[in-house]
């Protein structure tokens, strides 16, 4: 779904296709016939992390867009210190970002397991934490007696932030002031992103205050959701932001019936009547593995 892959094997973007929108290409050429109105809400948090640096998502560069999130980041959370660090890899372009703006000094104080993968959907909390302190490690000479301004991408749980803030202050950095490429994430994701139930995410219920303790930092500083908006060159109305601000594109269902899973059902019915009751008209309707209803005999 991103045009990473139509660099891979050569080809040249020509444009995306919009919600509601027909392409046809046959020996009269290319047309496009339109049968719905488009109401895109693209993910606000492919710009932060999910999609690959390369990419291009209407019309604007992802890695151009989070440098200019880590300058915007800069300008609203400014701090004095000796060096920027991002968090490797997702923290890299805005931490150049706010290096550039802030006109501090950009390196490297972490290095990343190349061989371990994501710690955030790992299924439990000791397995979340052993995985990262396999994932990085810090670079003791370079944070050493220096005070450190640490990009990273999010905070969902703060597991990672908590265990960074502790392996910089263990390397002898002096100050850890610990800045964010996106806005507070109070809300889970239902449409793709495993993100944890509102009672795991360490911003549901914690002001900012509350949770630089939690993670043990000097300072922290969010970027604003209207600076993160403002970074991808998109209106706001062609955004899902709900992870950020509770706004979902589509209503959900009542909060007991919440979870992560919660669309995976969407168009399952489980029939309870029985073959004599006046309502049992048609045969039941039985989810397959992919989420479509067919009719069991």
């Amino acid at each position: 779904s991103e045009t990473a892959a139509l660099d891979i094997v050569g080809a040249i973007l020509v444009g995306e296709v919009e919600p509601g929108e027909l392409i046809a290409i046959d020996e009269d050429g290319l047309r496009s016939t339109r049968f719905a109105v488009p109401e895109p809400k693209g993910c606000l948090f492919e710009y932060v992390y999910i999609a690959r640096p390369d990419a291009t998502i209407a019309g604007r560069n992802v890695h151009s867009a989070r440098v200019q999130i880590g300058r915007q980041l800069a300008r609203e959370h400014p701090v004095d210190a000796d060096l920027v660090i991002p968090v490797p890899e997702s923290g890299t372009p805005a931490a150049i970002g706010y290096a550039e703006e802030s006109g501090i000094t950009y390196g490297q104080g972490l290095m990343k397991n190349p061989y371990v993968g994501r710690t955030f959907i790992q299924p439990s909390q000791t397995l979340r934490q052993l995985g990262i302190r396999l994932k990085l490690n810090p670079l003791r000479e370079n944070v050493r007696g220096k005070r450190i301004v640490v990009v990273d991408d999010s905070i969902v749980r703060g597991n990672t932030q908590r265990a960074i803030v502790r392996m910089l202050r263990e390397a002898g950095a002096l100050e850890v002031h610990v800045r964010i490429s996106s806005p507070p994430v109070r809300w889970p994701c239902f449409y793709g992103i495993d993100f944890a139930t509102r009672a795991e995410l360490l911003a549901n219920g914690l002001d900012n205050d509350g949770i630089r303790r939690s993670i043990g930092a000097d300072t922290l500083g969010y970027v604003s959701l209207s600076g993160l908006i403002a970074a991808t060159e998109q209106p706001k109305t062609r955004l899902c932001r709900a992870c950020f601000d509770g706004e979902y594109p589509i209503d959900l269902p009542a909060g007991n019936l919440i979870g992560k899973h919660v669309l995976e059902g969407v168009g399952r019915r489980v029939a309870t009547s029985t073959p004599d009751s006046p309502e049992h008209t048609a045969s039941p309707l039985v989810a397959t593995p992919g989420g479509a209803s067919v009719h069991r005999p």
